[in-house]
Order: C-alpha cells, then structure tokens, then sequence
C-alpha cells in the first residue's frame, strides 16, 4: 500500500510546507493596516546589509548544493547510498543549504524593509531548524561519524548558530 506524499517516510511535507514559506517571504504581503513604516534613519543601511545577506545567502546555499554533488535531495532523509560530506560549506555549518535560505530571506526582508517579511522570515528560521532536527536523527542513524561532527561544526548560521 502507497503512502500520500504528506505522510511520506523521507520528509515529503516539510519540502511542501518550505515551499508555501518560501513563497510568503517573496512575495506575500509586506505590509498591513496598522504597522508602522520602515524608520526613514535605517533604509539605507537596511538595504546595504539586506543585499548583503542575500548574495552571502546565495552562496552559501549554492556551495552547500555543490558540496553535496549527488548526494542532494530536497528531502530531508538521505539517500541510501550518500555519503557524509564534512568539507567546503559543510566545514562552516552542517546545513549550509538551508543557513543559505535564511541569510536570503532576512535579506530579502531588509530590501524590502518589511516588518512582516522580517516576521516570516523568522517562521523560516523556526522551521528550518524544526527541520533539521528531524534530519540530523536520521543522519545520526545512518552515519555513526555525525555525532562527531555535529559537535564540531555550527548547525545554521556560520559563526553564530
């Protein structure tokens, strides 16, 4: 008997739940009756450090996805026949790819200098460490090495978390 998707062994409903996500922070509303205005003192370096965050959360992400090379999948369980990669991006943190993601969107949300955009991207924040809970007890089971490593090595964000 087949499984729906939701209900899928190998994580399928957080990839759908990160698209809806990702999907809120660019394009979902930036604002609402009632909250106030972008301070007019911080748009400048808002937008400075925004652009920032962004392209450093490109590449960061972008590395992470080479790193992985065929070992990448937008599931959270790993393919049975992966190895674990603990170099280039993955030396910095264990989930480059998705650190990559959240740089994004708070960088998005300081572009658009968006109270409610720097509010979902937060929510990214939260599910993706959710997230990568779930996926570090099914590395833990498959790689006996990833404790180790996970000692080692910040989970998210490089230097910071």
């Amino acid at each position: 008997m087949r499984t729906t998707w939701w209900r899928g062994k190998r994580g399928e409903w957080y990839v759908a739940f990160q698209a809806v996500l990702f999907v809120l922070v660019v394009f979902g509303p930036q604002t609402l009756k009632g909250i106030p205005a972008w301070p007019h003192a911080a748009r400048l370096p808002a937008f400075l450090l925004g652009g920032v965050l962004l392209l450093a959360g490109f590449l960061l992400a972008c590395a992470g996805a080479a790193c992985l090379g065929r070992n990448l999948t937008p599931l959270p369980h790993p393919k049975d026949d992966a190895l674990l990669v603990e170099t280039g991006a993955y030396r910095l943190v264990r989930h480059p790819i998705y650190g990559g993601i959240i740089l994004m969107a708070y960088g998005w949300s300081l572009l658009a200098q968006s109270w409610l955009t720097l509010a979902y991207a937060t929510v990214v924040l939260a599910f993706l460490d959710i997230k990568s809970r779930r996926e570090e007890r099914w590395l833990k089971e498959k790689f006996p090495g990833y404790d180790a490593y996970r000692k080692r090595v910040r989970k998210l964000i490089p230097f910071l978390y």
